[in-house]
């Protein structure tokens, strides 16, 4: 993977955004893999597509990329995205792409992590103010990707401080992550939450102490009477995909 990008495609272009939107979306395509079958390459999606910047022909899977110039490894914890009606259809269709996120400086790549899409949910999404009348898109709602909000567990590292992890693990944490995807919006909004908990927490920790989050679930999940219940069966579908182990009777610990 070469972590420079070809400057030779800017030349005659002036604006800083224009330049670097067409240096990483170029660096992407020509240097990365798919996360989640391992395809050597994902392909630009067609032009204009709605939330998607790449696709891959082997099994189809979709990602969009979102870029900055930044020498840091931690990423900011809010991003600007496009139209917010848009990226809430895409997320309440269950039809929504993974996404790349990108800091590069000196022209090249130093840090790239993949969120799968099954993180994405509608209170990641802030949308913006309107444009004002006075703007040439007035009316015109973009939002924010609230990055901050996404557990650590699905910043899934591809590249740190300029050094390219291996392959093969890349993929096989994509695919643990992964596969958390549940076919309700519903049932990813508790896979959220609670797995957001479970990082508040020590790395062994117990069923008493995520009793602690019953209230704030419930004013998350207010149509649910029975928390505590959705908390263990949520723990248990995190045992069942190996993100945290059963140590003893009330007692659990993170595998990462």
């Amino acid at each position: 993977m070469d972590l420079k990008f070809n400057t030779a495609l800017i030349r005659g272009y002036k604006s800083p955004a224009q330049q670097a939107r067409i240096l990483t979306e170029d660096w992407l395509a020509r240097n990365m893999y798919c996360p989640v079958c391992g395809a050597e390459s994902i392909q630009p999606a067609a032009p204009n597509a709605p939330v998607k910047d790449y696709v891959c022909r082997n099994c189809r899977a979709q990602y969009e990329l979102k870029s900055k110039k930044s020498t840091t490894s931690r990423f900011k914890s809010s991003v600007v995205d496009g139209v917010y009606r848009t990226m809430i259809q895409r997320i309440t269709s269950l039809d929504n792409p993974s996404f790349f996120f990108l800091h590069y400086d000196r022209y090249q790549v130093n840090n790239l992590i993949i969120v799968p899409k099954c993180f994405f949910i509608p209170d990641i999404i802030q949308k913006r103010p309107q444009l004002k009348d006075t703007a040439a898109r007035a009316g015109w709602e973009g939002c924010n990707i609230l990055l901050g909000k996404v557990p650590d567990a699905a910043k899934i590292p591809i590249i740190r401080n300029g050094e390219v992890l291996d392959k093969g693990e890349v993929c096989q944490k994509y695919n643990q992550v992964y596969s958390l995807q549940t076919r309700s919006l519903e049932s990813r909004g508790w896979l959220f939450d609670v797995l957001q908990c479970t990082e508040q927490l020590s790395s062994t920790f117990t069923l008493e102490q995520m009793y602690s989050f019953v209230e704030q679930l419930k004013a998350r999940h207010p149509r649910n009477n029975n928390i505590e219940a959705k908390i263990r069966q949520q723990l248990q579908f995190l045992r069942d995909k190996g993100l945290i182990e059963f140590i003893s009777p009330g007692v659990y610990r993170k595998t990462n």
